[in-house]
């Protein structure tokens, strides 16, 4: 149907799951292009549909770690394609592997409804992040608690091509590591102007609006995998 989002459901057969397929396209906002249960299948999926909206359970493989490894992989075929992460319990660690990996949202399946499920899927596909405000304290936490003054940040697209200036990066890192405006512009002997004209760059370069979102964007950044990824997402959504 034309206007609607395509979604992909990646989660172990169950009863679970087929409800949750019925209950998804009975909805005309929404079509399941496809609902698998395994990684290689998922990944065939993704090249064959190219769904707007992922849904992808942290307990599709047998490690979670695999799972997050997937979520590259998709990416990696799809750039464009918005992934929510699905938990049965969301964890503060697991929570945080999962923003770090590239997902747009993550999703506990345990204490959540379906139309909670529902706003979630719209607010990713236009761009937004989901998360709870407890899980988004845990992401922001996890970032102030880790160094990356020794972090080479590099700004880019899924091909790995650099989105922004070496001192547009410059800027974004003082501002992931805490600094005011006047403070960035004092280290970097600049004007609180010409600081804020960086930032509004950036922030256009990026679809983000706000310090959190580029804090958000910065912790997947600095994460010592050798993929780079690119911007997890325009906005925050709504929390739930």
């Amino acid at each position: 149907m034309a206007g609607s989002i395509s979604i992909l459901l990646a989660q172990r057969k169950s009863l679970s799951t087929e409800l949750l397929v019925s209950a998804l396209s009975s909805q005309a906002r929404f079509k399941v292009v496809s609902s698998v249960d395994s990684s290689d299948a998922l990944i065939s999926a993704v090249r064959q549909f190219r769904a707007n909206v992922v849904l992808l359970s942290a307990e599709l493989d047998d490690s979670q770690s695999g799972t997050f490894d997937l979520v590259q992989r998709v990416r990696l075929e799809v750039p464009r394609v918005r992934i929510v992460m699905l938990f049965e319990k969301p964890e503060r660690e697991l929570v945080v592997h999962a923003f770090r990996s590239g997902v747009r949202g993550v999703f506990g399946t345990s204490r959540s409804d379906y139309q909670l499920l529902c706003k979630c899927v719209e607010k990713v596909h236009v761009g937004q992040v989901w998360a709870s405000n407890e899980e988004l304290g845990w992401v922001v936490e996890a970032f102030e608690a880790s160094s990356i003054d020794n972090v080479p940040l590099r700004v880019v697209n899924a091909s790995g091509i650099s989105l922004l200036s070496k001192r547009e990066e410059d800027v974004v890192k003082l501002v992931a590591n805490g600094l005011s405006n006047r403070e960035i512009a004092q280290y970097l002997n600049l004007s609180q102007h010409t600081v804020k004209n960086y930032l509004f760059r950036v922030f256009d370069k990026l679809g983000v609006s706000s310090r959190t979102e580029l804090l958000i964007y910065a912790m997947a950044s600095s994460r010592e995998s050798s993929h780079l990824l690119e911007v997890l997402g325009p906005a925050l959504g709504p929390t739930n």
